[in-house]
């Protein structure tokens, strides 16, 4: 029999009036990047995508839980399980050792599993919590684990999205998340996940056409979603990341993309190179002007940013606060060289040696801990989050290394704005830099920031009343008439959207003030696990098996409950009989939807068809189409299109 598997987050409710450090929580954005910046404060939940792409990996039928509930985790444990992994930070150990508790009283038969960067905590403090503990990449060691064969890379890649709110309004379209790489090879003495990794990079999809192969089942879902690369420095493999630009450009669709790079990496490409593999954000390191990192070696920050946010992409600094050479007057001036350079968006993190690590290494052999932590390690532990200043500084105390964290983040946002703005005026740039570019594909990115520029027209008016001070409010006004001139004055519908954006924003207030609706509800995707619409998952995975001459993917669309069947090559009439017979089959049996995607296909006379039409007519309702573009110039589509609906995800 199979093992049954449960892979979870920690347990909600999180955050500092439930006992948690500081930036602890749901959100990068809110509870760390924009922390200062109140209603203006982009909110995204972010979800546990490390289980999901686990979950997707396994032949063991797994549930995934994201910030389950208390109640919530003990109903779950209750249906019984094999193996129970719980995917934990380090300062959420704590929250970890309830979970644990609980699994002991509830699910005593199961075999508990840690993973997660938490684990770069020692044996002695993890082993008597578990009986296993993932060190590793994850999907490896949990087929390990399990006794199911080792699989090669590139892995099944789950589709994971988010949505943007602003003003508690969730924005049309979504994110969709792709997982590029774990590891870093810089080796930065305070990074965790380098080191976990031992400074290697593991890279999940090795090639440039596998990243691109992801891209195009995100936009076969929702053509209009944007994208998030998750991979430590992006650009850093040059081949690679050539090799995907070549795709995007092949591809003909203009890509949003935010990835993460290093200065090193960056300084590897044009910026016509970046924009052109669909990059318009990047997260760098700043980290601070003497800090010698052997990532910011290459092109000057100071041009890097400059040109950048003249074509349109925003840059989100990070810099840390508590370096050996810093003085209350040297943060002060690194401030503001930053400032200058007006970076779309701004971390500020205290410098702090998580265990692995050579920061920490180095910590403990010159004693530089401070006496509360090495006392108790559990405090340690739970404040090691970037806002709790862990170690002795030559000049400043603890409390000034994290006065100045506050008043850093408290001044990007009176001398800039708010974010949503900023990005705004970066769009502005770009447009007006590409629109007249030679290079038809940055002609392209042009219109697709007008675009974006026209539909954010409802959010200045909440700028110009709401805005941090009289100089921002100002700002916002004087950015708003340039974008008129530039994209033309608002409709009256515009007009009527930006008085309900001012209701949100001051409903936004409301909730934050009154800490209401500010914790996610619990998401659970089941894999393999049959219910009444959702089950005999094997009968499509066996259909490529089962007709040869036909290239078909089967993806298996957990969380969506949903079959996405891609076929490409040409149709022949004795193939549609087989095929029609398989998916009628599999209908029958699973009751489940059922997306086929047919861009690809081709065939020689509309008769191929009609076995497919006849077989499948009585699950009309169960069935969504991809067609090709201009479908309707093609008779032979027309059946098609009146018996079955077409997917607009």
């Amino acid at each position: 029999m199979r093992n049954k598997v449960l892979l979870t987050s920690v347990c909600r409710p999180l955050g500092t009036k439930y006992g948690d450090a500081p930036s602890v929580g749901y959100e990068l954005l809110h509870s760390q990047v924009t922390r200062a910046q109140g209603i203006f404060s982009p909110r995204t939940v972010n979800s546990q995508y490390s289980i999901e792409y686990i979950a997707e990996n396994l032949d063991a039928p797994t549930v995934v839980l994201h910030y389950p509930s208390r109640r919530e985790f003990i109903r779950e444990l209750k249906k019984g399980y094999d193996y129970v992994g719980i995917s934990f930070l380090m300062a959420m150990l704590h929250k970890m050792k309830e979970m644990v508790a609980l699994i002991r009283r509830y699910a005593p038969k199961s075999k508990i599993v840690l993973g997660g960067y938490g684990t770069i905590l020692p044996d002695d403090v993890l082993k008597p919590l578990a009986d296993f503990i993932c060190r590793e990449e994850g999907v490896a060691f949990f087929r390990r684990l399990l006794g199911e064969p080792e699989i090669p890379m590139p892995y099944k890649h789950p589709l994971v999205t988010s949505r943007l709110k602003v003003f508690s309004l969730t924005k049309s379209g979504g994110t969709g998340k792709i997982f590029a790489g774990l590891g870093c090879s810089n080796g930065c003495d305070f990074c965790c996940t380098s080191h976990f990794f031992k400074r290697k990079h593991i890279r999940l999809l090795p090639e440039g056409k596998d990243i691109y192969a992801v891209v195009e089942r995100y936009l076969d879902v929702d053509p209009n979603l944007v994208f998030l690369i998750i991979d430590e420095d992006f650009l850093i493999n040059k081949k690679r990341a050539m090799a995907y630009r070549e795709c995007v450009l092949k591809g003909g669709k203009t890509l949003s993309t935010f990835a993460f790079a290093s200065v090193k990496a960056i300084s590897q490409y044009t910026v016509e190179e970046i924009l052109e593999m669909g990059i318009d954000g990047l997260w760098i390191g700043y980290e601070g002007t003497r800090s010698g990192y052997a990532k910011q070696q290459g092109r000057p920050i100071e041009d890097i940013l400059t040109e950048f946010r003249e074509h349109g992409i925003t840059v989100l600094t990070s810099m840390i606060l508590g370096f050996d050479y810093q003085t209350e007057d040297v943060v002060a001036e690194e401030l503001d060289a930053l400032m200058k350079l007006k970076p779309t968006l701004s971390q500020f993190l205290i410098y702090g040696p998580p265990p692995g690590t050579p920061f920490y290494d180095r910590t403990i052999k010159d004693n530089l801990l401070r006496d509360v932590f090495v006392k108790d390690t559990e405090l340690f532990y739970r404040r090691a989050d970037g806002f709790t200043t862990m170690i002795k500084h030559p000049t400043l105390s603890p409390g000034k290394i994290e006065e100045l964290q506050r008043w850093c983040f408290q001044e990007d946002f009176e001398r800039l704005g708010p974010s949503i703005f900023r990005i705004q005026e970066t769009r502005l740039l770009g447009y007006k830099k590409l629109k007249e570019s030679t290079n038809p594909h940055l002609r392209a990115k042009a219109k697709d920031y007008a675009r974006d520029l026209r539909n954010a027209y409802p959010i200045y008016l909440a700028g110009r009343l709401f805005g941090p001070n009289a100089m921002v409010r100002r700002r916002t006004r004087d950015l708003q008439q340039r974008l008129h001139k530039e994209l033309g004055r608002p409709t009256v519908a515009e007009r009527l959207m930006s008085v309900l954006a001012v209701g949100a924003a001051l409903w936004t207030a409301l909730t934050l003030k009154f800490n209401l609706f500010q914790h996610p509800s619990l998401l659970r995707t089941t894999y393999r696990i049959p219910d009444e619409s959702w089950s005999a998952f094997h009968l499509w995975e066996e259909i490529p098996n089962k007709i040869s001459g036909l290239s078909i993917q089967v993806d298996l669309q957990h969380a969506k409950k949903q079959v996405w069947l891609s076929l490409e090559g040409v149709l022949s009439a004795a193939n549609a009989e087989k095929l029609a017979q398989r998916i009628q089959d599999s209908l029958a049996r699973s009751k489940t939807r059922l997306v086929l995607d047919l861009n690809k296909l081709s065939w020689d006379k509309v008769d191929d068809l009609r076995s497919l039409l006849e077989k499948l007519s009585g699950y009309r309702s169960h069935i969504r189409l991809v067609l090709p573009k201009l479908s309707a110039t093609h008779p032979e589509l027309i059946l098609l299109v009146t018996m079955f609906h077409l997917y607009k995800g």
